[in-house]
């Protein structure tokens, strides 16, 4: 029987994808770089700010990152004004979320974006308190694909791996869950599609959030 999930946060439970390329896009202009399109963006998260902007310089054109150490602290100074814009749950998502606590399945946040944003974008759209754990980026816990912070988030509720649900929509995600020995799940509606996620064997992907109690909790 299942007890909790671990549910990564960019494109699994909300899409923020308009926050992150509204800050990529103004620290690329504060470097005098054209802006990236947004469908870039989606290729380029999903392993925390600092790749993030890395990624993005690179492309941008500066190929020896001579920016970047400077453009760390001026994305998270955009980023701490456009952390919200835009974001929403995906479709279906509370519908799930409220299902798997009426079902006395407790929920959890592990992502990469920095600690104090993670909780300020989950409690903003689904209020204090709901979820039962957040964990963001922070400093002496290793950023995904390591499963610390999923082994973390296991100690704090007092699990078992065997107990667990893992939810993420890219191969950063999958790693993690995996490695961490959660029943590992694949969602399609967020960065990447289904090629990717499938090609490291998660034990389930779907395409909506309802099939969760179709085909994983039945």
């Amino acid at each position: 029987m299942f007890t909790y999930c671990v549910f990564d946060l960019d494109g699994t439970l909300l899409d923020t994808v308009h926050a992150l390329w509204v800050s990529v896009n103004l620290t690329l202009d504060h470097f005098g770089y054209s802006p990236s399109d947004k469908s870039l963006i989606r290729k380029f998260v999903g392993d925390g700010y600092r790749m993030l902007m890395k990624r993005a310089l690179l492309y941008s054109g500066d190929e020896k990152l001579e920016h970047y150490e400077e453009s760390l602290k001026v994305y998270m100074d955009f980023f701490a004004q456009h952390s919200m814009d835009g974001v929403k749950p995906y479709e279906g998502i509370p519908e799930l979320l409220k299902e798997l606590k009426r079902r006395g399945i407790r929920i959890t946040v592990f992502s990469n974006k920095p600690d104090a944003q993670a909780v300020s974008n989950i409690e903003t759209v689904f209020g204090k308190g709901y979820f039962d754990f957040i964990a963001g980026e922070k400093a002496g816990v290793p950023r995904k694909p390591d499963p610390a912070g999923v082994f973390r988030i296991m100690d704090e509720l007092g699990e078992r791996p065997e107990q667990g649900i893992y939810f993420g929509d890219t191969n950063t995600d999958m790693r993690t869950g995996l490695a961490a020995g959660l029943t590992t799940v694949g969602v399609c509606w967020g960065f990447r599609g289904r090629e990717e996620l499938e090609s490291f064997h998660p034990q389930y992907v779907i395409d909506r959030p309802a099939e969760v109690f179709e085909k994983i909790i039945t």
